[in-house]
């Protein structure tokens, strides 16, 4: 080969190797804390700060579990936790009211490695609804306890009671109020839950959601987010998923459990399955959005409304936050 063939053999090289764009780190950990009218300019700059910061630190603290070796159910219930202990968001102490002016939150955790799921509804003391859920998981030969029954097993496994007034929130008291008064609908500034899902170093996949449900509801109303396969879902090698929207929607169509679904029997990636299932859910009249991860750490955050709290990060990088849908 002549020195000039030579020269033009390393200059293809070189040029093909600054054209690969660098590959973005595998996420071992997706976040989000409600789907719905969240528009650029309507959120105050230091409430965007205040939030983002909450995001960010669920995100860590869920990645810490991960790095230390920590399980993905570990992971999960972590970052939720934070989540349910500000008033920021629909679950834990920022829940909604009801129309009997009472808290009644829902949670659900699920391990992809076995299979086994745990929920729980109508939750009024536990400070930390996702941990009754966890609770059921764990230590209960059933998936899903409701009401008075949840609570006393909550009690009986020790987890942290507290009066009802541990939710209120004068902001969310306002809006049944106002309900109330005009017999319709409040328009929500989010469509309701916190949700997780991680990927821990042994590959299992695992997912996570607690809610507030919505404002005004009634009749003992009970949302996706406990509903195993609806709001949460996850299935080692396939993918975990945990959605917030409008929870009729989601249970009608089943829509955590489509878009893994879709994943394993028609060889859809994540990607194509979770857009899809969002997509179409809207043209059927179902608002709101999914996180998820797929066995190889890939992220999906897709949502029909304007905006949805959302977030992920890596094993080593840092949290990667967004509100709006540009």
């Amino acid at each position: 080969m002549s020195l000039r063939s030579l020269l033009v053999l390393i200059l293809v090289l070189m040029m093909t190797q600054c054209s690969v764009p660098e590959e973005k780190p595998k996420a071992v950990l997706v976040i989000h804390g409600g789907a719905g009218w969240i528009k650029r300019g309507s959120v105050s700059d230091s409430l965007e700060q205040e939030l983002t910061k909450t995001l960010q630190t669920s995100l860590r603290k869920g990645r810490a579990i991960i790095s230390s070796g920590g399980s993905s159910l570990d992971a999960v219930q972590t970052a939720i936790m934070h989540l349910e202990d500000s008033p920021l968001f629909n679950a834990g102490k920022g829940s909604v009211f009801t129309y009997d002016e009472k808290n009644e939150m829902d949670s659900a955790i699920m391990d992809g490695a076995t299979g086994n799921a745990g929920a729980a509804t109508g939750i009024q003391t536990i400070k930390n609804p996702i941990e009754v859920a966890r609770a059921v998981l764990d230590k209960s030969v059933h998936v899903f306890l409701s009401g008075t029954g949840a609570e006393e097993f909550a009690i009986e496994q020790g987890l942290t009671q507290v009066e009802p007034s541990y939710f209120f929130t004068q902001k969310n008291y306002d809006k049944v109020i106002e309900a109330k008064a005009s017999m319709k609908e409040v328009k929500q500034d989010k469509l309701g839950t916190v949700g997780a899902v991680a990927l821990d170093t042994d590959g299992n996949i695992a997912a996570g959601t607690s809610t507030g449900g919505m404002t005004n509801k009634r009749y003992g109303r009970i949302g996706d987010v406990p509903v195993i396969g609806a709001g949460t879902y996850a299935e080692n090698g396939i993918c975990g998923i945990s959605a917030t929207g409008h929870g009729e929607y989601f249970i009608r169509y089943v829509v955590a459990h489509d878009i893994a679904a879709r994943m394993k029997y028609a060889n859809q990636n994540i990607h194509q399955a979770a857009n899809d299932v969002i997509t179409s859910l809207k043209e059927k009249g179902g608002l709101g959005g999914v996180i998820g991860l797929d066995s190889a750490g890939n992220v999906v955050m897709p949502f029909n409304t304007p905006g949805m709290f959302r977030g992920y990060i890596s094993l080593d990088g840092e949290p990667v936050v967004a509100m709006y849908k540009d």
